[in-house]
């Protein structure tokens, strides 16, 4: 579920509580989260309701202006049932605490280079988490698309694949490219020890 950078600002202001999306079949369940660029939000419910019952309040509620706003961002997309999702924001991204978590104890580092390894054997592409991190430790920043062509690899399968290592608090995300965090920095400095 993608929501516009100004709408997330209000709802980590408590001053939008729902959203209102048009979908074949919903892509949050309640009681579910979802991490956005501000943090966790929470999904309290999510309903498929009437394009009828939505009121200039619920617009406001989802921070829209006016009723007809909201009815005319639903109609950009002309099949699907409409959904409500009730939500607000649980709290800071966890992500950012652990990619600050440099003393990592021999055990944590064992755990991340087991799931590295499982990384690596369920990629179509071989082993690619060690040599990803060292083309961003040299590259930082470098735009998706060249450091994809960099590693030989297409850039929407590289761009997934760093999320991976983004949820473990390896890698930060900039526009454009990525840099190693200093947790990222430390793994890579064990994984090429000899």
């Amino acid at each position: 579920m993608l929501i516009r950078q100004s709408i997330l600002k209000l709802i980590a202001a408590g001053k939008v509580e729902c959203a209102f999306r048009r979908w074949e079949r919903p892509t949050v369940k309640t009681g579910g989260t979802l991490m956005t660029p501000i943090g966790v939000l929470r999904m309290d419910a999510v309903a498929k309701v009437p394009l009828a019952s939505i009121t200039a309040r619920d617009a406001r509620k989802a921070g829209y202006d006016t009723k007809d706003a909201l009815l005319a961002d639903l109609a950009a997309r002309d099949h699907g049932s409409i959904y409500r999702i009730d939500l607000h924001f649980e709290g800071a991204d966890p992500r950012m605490a652990l990619r600050q978590k440099s003393d990592l104890s021999s055990g944590e580092i064992a755990e991340l280079r087991a799931k590295l390894a499982r990384f690596d054997a369920s990629s179509p592409h071989g082993a690619w988490t060690r040599r990803a991190m060292e083309a961003i430790r040299r590259r930082p920043r470098e735009k998706a698309s060249d450091l994809a062509a960099g590693l030989g690899v297409p850039k929407e399968w590289l761009k997934t694949s760093i999320r991976k290592l983004k949820n473990l608090g390896l890698t930060i995300s900039h526009e454009p490219g990525y840099e190693l965090s200093p947790r990222g920095l430390r793994l890579l400095e064990d994984l090429v020890r000899p």
